[in-house]
């Protein structure tokens, strides 16, 4: 038996923030939290690694519910180097689990992508956890499909659906427009297999929204981006999708928190009337994560478009539009801290508990307590990551 104890840090705990706290942790678990260094006894017979935090915060490991690559890698690649490379990138910015995201694609590409997940999921070591797929699409509005090419763009069709649904067990997560032709029913198909349908890329208005979430769409992918709000038909003002985020109170969001998708006040808008509790921080990052500026590429890179990096940002090649994020999780905590202005803990608790209280694995990860599985992040007062760790394993330190 392996222990790992974590001393000198300034561990954030659901309720408050230790000062000076030791966490031990035993068998993937973690076995106590004490607010003293010198309460810990030290078995002979146990094999035992000391980090000394060194007044760094200690964190819940960072969950991204939304991504589909880091490092040069796009899970959209179909190999298994791709999803290790993607998993092993966005473990040196404190991610220790995250849902590999795909594009709209053909359904030969999906096929594809189900297979490798398996394989990647049981080699993945050194990355950060595999908690099942998210497939971004293809059911989406023309009108609103954002970067998504629009040659894959179709509604759901239960002959299709169907059969994906009985390929994969590992979905966990649908992105698609409610107001489509058989979203409503495809929703209440997913919520009956206890996956989370989830409003993306859509013209809904208000009401189309409240029906949606009674059918199960109790969460908005990418909020502000690629979705209706207030428009006018026949004279009549409609309120939209970005609306309904807020006037449905258990509706949960998700937000590209890198300070380019949304600036400043739309951050602190979001904080002030969603709420920490509503809202999760995700990167939606492309392969351009964690990687230069310059060309790359958005989606696989056989079928991919080319995109160019700057400024923080994927844009297309005409700048008309961005096309992606290049953000890691540290990124979207520091932003949140030091442009929108919100204290630490709720920050954290965006990257952390609500993404997990999402999923539904609340019970064992998002929060640092005892039983909990031991995923933890360290880092300084800029959020710069020194230690990733997933399961009492370091992953990654600096």
């Amino acid at each position: 038996m392996k222990r790992l104890i974590i001393t000198n840090g300034k561990i954030i705990l659901p309720d408050r923030l230790t000062e000076d706290g030791t966490i031990i942790c035993e068998q993937g678990k973690i076995a106590a939290i004490t607010e003293k260094t010198d309460t810990f006894l030290k078995e002979e017979s146990v094999e035992t690694e000391i980090i000394d935090a060194k007044g760094n915060y200690v964190s819940p490991g960072f969950i991204d519910i939304h991504t589909h690559g880091a490092g040069g890698f796009d899970f959209m690649d179909g190999t298994v180097e791709a999803y290790l490379g993607a998993a092993e990138t966005h473990a040196k910015y404190g991610t220790t689990a995250l849902l590999p995201t795909t594009l709209a694609g053909s359904f030969e590409e999906l096929m594809k992508t189900f297979s490798v997940y398996q394989t990647a999921k049981q080699k993945n070591k050194n990355g950060a956890a595999f908690l099942g797929l998210h497939l971004e699409g293809p059911y989406f509005s023309y009108n609103q499909r954002g970067a998504q090419d629009p040659k894959y763009l179709r509604n759901p069709d239960p002959a299709e659906y169907n059969r994906i649904l009985e390929a994969c067990n590992d979905i966990v997560r649908w992105s698609l427009a409610p107001e489509l032709e058989g979203a409503m029913e495809f929703g209440r198909v997913l919520t009956s297999k206890n996956i989370l349908p989830s409003i993306a890329h859509s013209d809904a208005v208000y009401e189309q929204v409240v029906e949606a979430y009674h059918a199960g769409f109790t969460h908005i992918t990418h909020l502000y981006s690629a979705m209706s709000t207030i428009t006018r038909r026949n004279a009549f003002r409609y309120a939209g999708i970005v609306e309904a985020a807020y006037l449905i109170d258990d509706m949960t969001v998700e937000i590209i928190a890198d300070g380019v998708h949304l600036p400043k006040p739309l951050l602190q808008f979001v904080y002030k009337f969603k709420g920490p509790d509503k809202t999760a921080l995700c990167t939606d990052s492309m392969r351009g994560a964690g990687m230069p500026d310059g060309e790359s590429i958005l989606g696989s890179l056989e079928k991919g478009q080319k995109v160019i990096i700057e400024d923080g940002v994927a844009k297309l090649p005409d700048r008309s539009a961005f096309a992606g994020s290049v953000a890691t999780a540290d990124r979207l905590v520091r932003t949140m801290i030091f442009l929108a202005e919100v204290p630490l803990t709720d920050a954290i608790k965006m990257m952390t508990m609500t993404p997990a209280r999402i999923l539904k694995i609340n019970n064992r990860k998002g929060s640092l307590e005892k039983g909990k599985d031991a995923d933890l992040v360290i880092f300084d007062k800029n959020i710069h990551v020194s230690h990733t760790i997933l399961g009492g394993n370091v992953i990654y330190r600096n």
